[in-house]
């Protein structure tokens, strides 16, 4: 099979969680050619990490930030196997296929755990986190997902917060998918490891991940990593040392997000970014119901970051039919994770505006027509 050439396969409009359509000088950002060692390059990780504490309304040296090589995942594995001392426990609240990951993780390295599971259009119960954390004293740290991308749902990290605060444990909370789009006051809602991902919400382009950390809880991790790359004390120490990372960084990606947060500031940073996508969303959501389609979750427990449907119960609808007609038309969406019903999921972050959801809602009504589905009859 001949390989296509790249150079003049057009720009699909990318409603996913991730990787995202990109604004065109973040793109130009990651042309440049740096050694890691630029002075120029330690500058711009510098000026990163600094913005990064200044979203979460935070800084140095009560709060640090420590990038990490690698996909969001990374960046979580590297939290959970470096912050959970030998005799720790995790108490790991699930309701998504990334709050499963979590418990995967610290499995494979041994580490003590507790799940609490919920089906994955629940909130956890509050109560019963209460429970368990009064009831056991060996649990010394506990993780849960912001924005569960399985779903869409957004999951009370406030509340839970408040929790971890009064039990007095380590919370860890994977904003993956939320932050740069949610206002959240990490020192407030008492979260000790933050940890997201370059191609989310901040719009910038894959190859790295970053942790938020506590800086007296950071200290703590000091030989207690179970791997050798993703030691998170040591990738501080490093960067905190001379700028420079232990192991090659993702030059051209830690290039592209630093033009990225300058374009979240020029759209009036966390909280104008919030606005675009809610609007997005609100589209989104009332023009596919109008097509006839089911969302999986209730308003009061969806986020506005990605939005969950329900394959139409039709005899003639395959998801990978549709998918495939909607990505001629140039609009990709993403498949869904759920464990026991069928659906897609539709991202309205990046850089997508109202006229591109028309675009892609429009799309999806002339696939349809194509299929011969009337949702209408359903």
């Amino acid at each position: 099979m001949k390989t296509p050439d790249i150079s003049k396969i057009k720009d699909k409009l990318l409603f996913t969680p991730g990787p995202l359509t990109t604004a065109q000088s973040v793109k130009e950002a990651a042309l440049s050619d740096l050694g890691s060692r630029d002075s120029v390059f330690i500058a711009h990780v510098q000026q990163i990490r600094e913005k990064l504490l200044a979203l979460a309304h935070v800084g140095a040296p009560e709060y640090e930030a420590v990038i990490m090589q690698g996909s969001g995942t990374f960046g979580i594995e590297s939290a959970i196997s470096s912050a959970i001392p030998s005799n720790g426990m995790l108490l790991n609240i699930i309701n998504g296929a990334y709050g499963r990951r979590i418990s995967q993780i610290a499995r494979i390295h041994s580490i003590p755990l507790i799940e609490l599971i919920y089906d994955e259009n629940q909130l956890p119960d509050l109560e019963e986190i209460e429970s368990v954390l009064s009831g056991s004293e060996q649990i010394t740290h506990v993780a849960v997902i912001h924005g569960e991308t399985t779903t869409g749902l957004l999951n009370p990290i406030e509340e839970i917060g408040k929790l971890t605060a009064r039990y007095n444990k380590v919370f860890i909370v994977d904003a993956m998918s939320t932050f740069g789009a949610y206002d959240i006051d990490q020192k407030e809602l008492n979260i000790s490891y933050l940890i997201s991902s370059s191609n989310k919400c901040i719009e910038g382009i894959p190859g790295f991940s970053y942790v938020l950390a506590k800086g007296s809880e950071l200290q703590k991790c000091k030989g207690r990593a179970r791997t050798l790359s993703l030691d998170l004390y040591d990738q501080w120490a490093g960067l905190n040392s001379n700028g420079q990372f232990r192991f090659t960084p993702p030059v051209q990606s830690l290039l592209a997000f630093h033009e990225a947060l300058i374009q979240l500031e020029k759209e009036g940073g966390v909280n104008g970014r919030a606005e675009r996508y809610s609007v997005n969303n609100a589209l989104l959501v009332g023009e596919m119901k109008e097509l006839g389609f089911e969302l999986y979750l209730p308003a009061n427990i969806r986020s506005y970051i990605i939005t969950s449907f329900l394959y139409p119960v039709h005899t003639d609808f395959s998801f990978e039919k549709f998918y495939s007609a909607l990505n001629e038309k140039g609009f990709v969406i993403y498949p869904g994770k759920l464990s026991k019903v069928d659906c897609f999921r539709i991202g309205n972050i990046g850089q997508l505006f109202p006229h591109d959801i028309q675009k892609l809602v429009d799309a999806i009504e002339s696939v349809l027509f194509e299929l011969k589905i009337e949702l209408a009859e359903l």
